[in-house]
């Protein structure tokens, strides 16, 4: 089985690491109602996607 023979020091363990960080969702607006919504997903505003409407929303 393969063991460290040294210790692995802060820096060289966070320069690995550099990668593995959580980036923020890129939000574009919704043609139909001008809502923020992720890319290339249905609007949980309206339910419009690509101009056309995929799910129903209930009236309130």
């Amino acid at each position: 089985m393969a063991v460290p023979k040294h210790k692995t020091s802060k820096s060289k363990r966070d320069k690995r690491r550099t990668h593995q960080k959580i980036e923020a969702l890129n939000l574009s607006k919704c043609s139909q109602c001008g809502e923020a919504k992720p890319g290339h997903t249905v609007c949980p505003e309206c339910g419009y996607y690509n101009g056309r409407e995929v799910i129903k929303q209930k009236e309130v």
